[in-house]
């Protein structure tokens, strides 16, 4: 049997691969030029003491530039209030989550409010 998609990249299938809690844990920077990377996801970790803290604001930023200049696209995760999310956009971050934009909801909810926009 013949693979309908054989031959197509995963890009070209429009699949994307993120890496999540970026940051944390044992992970090589040495990955991200390793790995079929498209985005990356920052830890709530660097995104909750930011508005306060200065060495905080300049590790998302770091972060975010670095993904930047290796081509990926970048999420924060954790955004809780509008001062977060203000800075996250100076520092030109492309995507955020967080209970400012909403909670965590049942896919059933999640579908009626994707209705709505």
């Amino acid at each position: 049997m013949k693979e309908k998609n054989k031959g197509v990249s995963r890009k070209e299938r429009g699949i994307k691969i993120l890496l999540d809690d970026f940051g944390t844990g044992y992970l090589s920077l040495n990955y991200l030029k390793q790995l079929p990377i498209d985005i990356v996801k920052i830890d709530r970790s660097f995104i909750q003491n930011m508005t306060y803290d200065q060495k905080e604001q300049k590790m998302a930023k770091s972060l975010i530039d670095l993904s930047h200049i290796l081509d990926l696209k970048v999420v924060a995760e954790g955004i809780e209030d509008e001062r977060q999310a203000e800075l996250l956009k100076i520092f030109s971050c492309d995507f955020g989550q967080g209970y400012l934009f909403g909670k965590p909801m049942p896919k059933e909810e999640f579908l009626e409010l994707a209705k709505r926009f």
